[in-house]
């Protein structure tokens, strides 16, 4: 084989706690669409950073074949939406605009013809785009990556593209990708929809916690070895699960729909912890946000404790005892300049005010039994949240969600990003709180987490119900099948 268009070697890179990367090796030739598959924090998005620039590896090299670019398109398109297809393409040239009507000449609107026109049915490249079918916004995105390119023997790195995409625009996104790669292009794939991973790319790269676990031809696997890449399990082995005693049923929902659920009748009992399963974009993320109120949903029927529950807001779960721990933790679910005993006692300052002044004193005393509860280590509660490493930060988070024992339990990917040491620790936090009386639902990408830690799982598809397993059902491998659709 000739030498490829990009070669990655010995690829490292370590955040605090985590190795993300450990010695990754990649390479992609001319005409070739190679896939990169595996589970949240398999090191994929790392490793995009790293050859996008956006950081820089502690190891290893990087090395392309002369006048051969890098170009990537991220899940979110990063197109403008009120502009037209012709207009954001001709924002990357910054060419054809006048003072009173930017990017619209004909010059502008011909170019942008002739470009989208390559991969497929012509359409109005005039209108705004949010007004194109996510299939035709997939083309202008892949136009723009390519417009400039002065040959065809470049690498296009495409993230998630299909998820905003219907199965009947898939194909016309795919038939893009393949026309573009029979004319020279490196194609990098990065999905977790394995069975489009088999029927677009011609081999298979798996990442499992940060190292490269198989590099084999597509024609090479059927779907019981893309799902021991994913998971590393062989056997459908039950994990074992310390039996627990429910009490009556804490949470209620019926036709919960919003964001991108369509339509989930759920019950949580108390002292039970449920897991929702699925890929990015079946309905699993959108979950604890709808219910806890943060984003909008509709639901036919919703109890908390036997209590009717119509108005939901993050204010009201919080009084009627639910608590949320989302999965964007320095974004959400922190006060980054605050310390951890500030962090801690916000949902609870009317527990530890008095005359609507801080007991400094009730705050301490608090923080301090909860971080012990939770292993915070060190156990620091007047330093600024932001000195914490990942998972003492997430420690934190899960002794403010579960202090004062919630009726209710939401949580968003618990243990992201955290290492094998926090992880045990939330664990044991978790089921401490179910052994009290909490209904605990988890919402998480990781299928062995939940195989281990829930006494049933829902797994969502295309925003609703696809499967629920349990008892010996509940293995890593089913939960991983069930997620992708495979038998």
């Amino acid at each position: 084989m000739s030498e490829p268009l990009l070669r990655v070697a010995g690829l490292v890179k370590a955040f605090p706690g985590l190795t993300a990367l450990d010695r990754v090796d990649l390479d992609v030739h001319s005409g070739e669409i190679v896939a990169i598959v595996g589970h949240n924090g398999s090191g994929k998005s790392t490793l995009m950073k790293i050859l996008a620039g956006v950081y820089t590896a502690d190891a290893g090299s990087v090395q392309t074949a002369p006048g051969t670019e890098l170009h990537f398109i991220h899940q979110d398109l990063a197109l403008v939406d009120q502009l037209s297809a012709a207009e954001n393409l001709a924002l990357r040239r910054g060419e054809g605009a006048t003072a009173l009507a930017p990017y619209r000449s004909r010059e502008v609107q011909d170019r942008a013809r002739e470009l989208v026109s390559r991969f497929g049915p012509p359409f109005d490249v005039t209108c705004p785009l949010h007004r194109l079918t996510p299939a035709q916004r997939a083309v202008v995105a892949i136009s723009r990556a390519m417009d400039g390119w002065t040959h065809s023997r470049n690498v296009l790195f495409l993230d998630e593209p299909t998820e905003s995409l219907h199965r009947t625009e898939v194909e016309v996104l795919f038939e893009a990708v393949r026309r573009l790669a029979a004319e020279g292009a490196g194609i990098v794939f990065v999905s977790h929809r394995l069975d489009e991973v088999r029927s677009l790319a011609h081999r298979i790269v798996g990442l499992r916690d940060g190292r490269k676990v198989a590099d084999r031809p597509v024609a090479e696997m059927d779907e019981g070895h893309l799902i021991e890449i994913v998971t590393g399990v062989e056997k459908m082995d039950a994990a074992e699960r310390t039996p627990r005693t429910h009490g009556e049923i804490a949470l209620r929902v019926r036709g919960l729909s919003g964001a991108s659920v369509e339509s989930l009748d759920l019950e949580v009992r108390a002292g039970e912890i449920v897991g929702i399963a699925g890929t990015l974009g079946s309905g699993r993320e959108a979950v604890p946000s709808l219910l806890y109120g943060a984003t909008d949903a509709a639901a036919s029927a919703f109890t908390i404790d036997g209590s009717d529950y119509p108005r939901r807001s993050p204010a009201q779960s919080l009084r009627r005892g639910m608590t949320f721990a989302p999965a964007d933790r320095g974004r959400l679910a922190v006060v980054r300049d605050m310390t951890a005993r500030e962090n801690f006692t916000l949902p609870h300052l009317a527990r530890t005010t008095a005359a609507f002044a801080p007991v400094p004193g009730g705050e301490r005393a608090e923080t301090a039994v909860a971080f012990a509860a939770c292993d915070v280590r060190p156990a620091r509660t007047e330093q600024r949240i932001s000195l914490f490493s990942g998972g003492n930060q997430q420690k934190i988070v899960m002794a403010k969600s579960m202090h004062h024992r919630p009726t209710v339990l939401l949580l968003d990917e618990p243990t992201q990003g955290v290492d094998v040491g926090a992880k045990a620790a939330i664990y044991t936090a978790i089921e401490r709180g179910a052994a009290g009386g909490t209904a605990v639902l988890v919402a998480s990408s990781d299928a062995k987490e939940l195989a281990g830690l829930c006494d049933r799982v829902i797994v969502m598809r295309d925003g609703v119900v696809g499967a629920e397993l349990s008892a010996d059902d509940l293995t890593e491998r089913r939960l991983v099948a069930e997620a992708y659709g495979l038998p």
